[in-house]
């Protein structure tokens, strides 16, 4: 399974736009994280994941996610999900974290 992320900061509207393709599971959630991490990292802001590409996604990644949120949390930032296909969207709902984390479609 392999993941492609891609990272840019939007100085105008001040947020992390990140686009994932692929899949996310056990062994490239690290990868999710370094990038979600690492941008956040550099420049406290929220974090637009787009995720049109994105086929496949697992409770370690999700783990990955909520614990970025978490994290984000204590700065008044957050996560906004872009876009999440079907399978995702259903997920999201039956974990119930689609109430928790902010999400447009």
């Amino acid at each position: 399974m392999s993941l492609q992320l891609q990272s840019s900061y939007n100085k105008d509207l001040e947020h992390w736009e990140l686009t994932a393709k692929g899949e996310v599971d056990i062994s490239t959630a690290p990868q999710l994280r370094e990038v979600l991490d690492g941008a956040y990292q550099e420049v406290k802001a929220d974090i637009l994941l787009r995720l049109d590409e994105l086929t496949y996604i697992d409770s370690t990644g999700l783990g990955v996610i909520i614990g970025a949120f978490g994290r984000m949390q204590e700065s008044k930032n957050r996560i906004t999900l872009i876009n999440p296909k079907d399978n995702i969207k259903k997920l999201l709902s039956i974990t119930n974290l689609d109430r928790i984390l902010c999400s447009e479609i």
